[in-house]
């Protein structure tokens, strides 16, 4: 939320040590005027990044994810409360100006009034629409998947819990084969039967899994910030004063050793890493495959699944 080239390139640089070669921004919810104020600062950094020559192994930015302010008050999480708005194109359009052709995604809750018209505005636009921070029933859903969404932000956090008789807006994810899904491996989220449930239901060529890294990321235990909220992390787990789950400080490397660990093969393992996320943004030429022409993004990991080199559009691994 810094928007400060300093900062951006501190996120690359680190996450780039443990793996990932390109990775998305994400805004958290807060004033429209600081939304559009980040994304101004992450899309200026964007576009010097894309200009550049690289001279180090550093992660490229791809674009911006905007996770609010659209969302459930119900199902915020951390989000602030107060910047809690509802779906408005208007808004988008001036977030979207913001992003300077930089949008990727948006997350939303399909839920809210004027969802449905913002869903397809956003697709217009050629964003991918994910449905998150959501208190949605089944049908709700469903009305937005036939408008375009096609994306579900970390499943089964910030979600209304599935059940038998309104199984909700992870029904609708769940049985829908064109929504790919995003889960945060990290033991601490999501349990590892949900896991199993997720894998069992999407496949593993529908399946994303995303790190939802804060700045603590790479860093000790301490105090640090996730937008304006300060957050603790203790035992590697963040959470905020009440003791509320605030983003993670998973890094992708330990996200493909967990998933291995619930008996996923490595290949399927690297493919919900690589391949899915890239077709997700349209990028699977270039990213997330070996081939001429693509980038030369590489990661060698040792017989226990460690990073031991990276290369990030043909720097490094020297």
């Amino acid at each position: 939320m810094e928007g400060d080239a300093v900062a951006l390139a501190t996120v690359a640089q680190t996450v780039a040590r443990y793996g990932t070669t390109s990775l998305v921004a994400t805004t958290v919810t807060a004033s429209l005027d600081s939304t559009c104020q980040a994304a101004e600062g992450m899309a200026r950094y964007i576009h010097a990044q894309r200009a550049a020559v690289p001279g180090t192994t550093t992660s490229e930015i791809l674009g911006i994810h905007f996770e609010g302010p659209f969302i459930s008050s119900v199902r915020r999480g951390v989000q602030p409360a107060e910047w809690i708005v509802p779906p408005s194109v208007e808004a988008f359009r001036k977030m979207l100006d913001a992003a300077s052709g930089c949008a990727r995604i948006l997350t939303l809750a399909p839920e809210l009034p004027g969802a449905l018209e913002l869903v397809e505005a956003a697709r217009a636009a050629g964003l991918v629409v994910g449905l998150g921070h959501t208190n949605a029933t089944y049908e709700q859903t469903q009305a937005a998947i036939r408008r375009g969404a096609c994306h579900a932000v970390h499943v089964f956090n910030a979600m209304r819990p599935f059940s038998h008789r309104e199984t909700g807006v992870l029904g609708a994810v769940l049985t829908s084969f064109e929504v790919s899904a995003e889960v945060i491996a990290d033991g601490v989220h999501v349990d590892a039967a949900a896991i199993r449930l997720l894998l069992a239901a999407k496949g593993t060529d529908r399946v994303v899994l995303i790190s939802d890294g804060t700045a603590a990321t790479g860093r000790p235990d301490g105090k640090y910030h996730l937008g304006p909220l300060e957050v603790t992390v203790t035992g590697g787990v963040c959470r905020d004063a009440e003791g509320r789950l605030a983003g993670s400080t998973l890094t992708l490397d330990r996200a493909l050793r967990n998933i291995v660990g619930l008996g996923v093969s490595v290949q399927d393992a690297v493919k919900m890493l690589t391949r899915n996320p890239a077709r997700l943004l349209g990028l699977e030429k270039r990213k997330g495959v070996l081939a001429p022409g693509a980038d030369a993004d590489l990661v060698l990991l040792d017989p226990d699944l460690k990073v031991a080199g990276v290369m990030t559009r043909g720097v490094g691994l020297a």
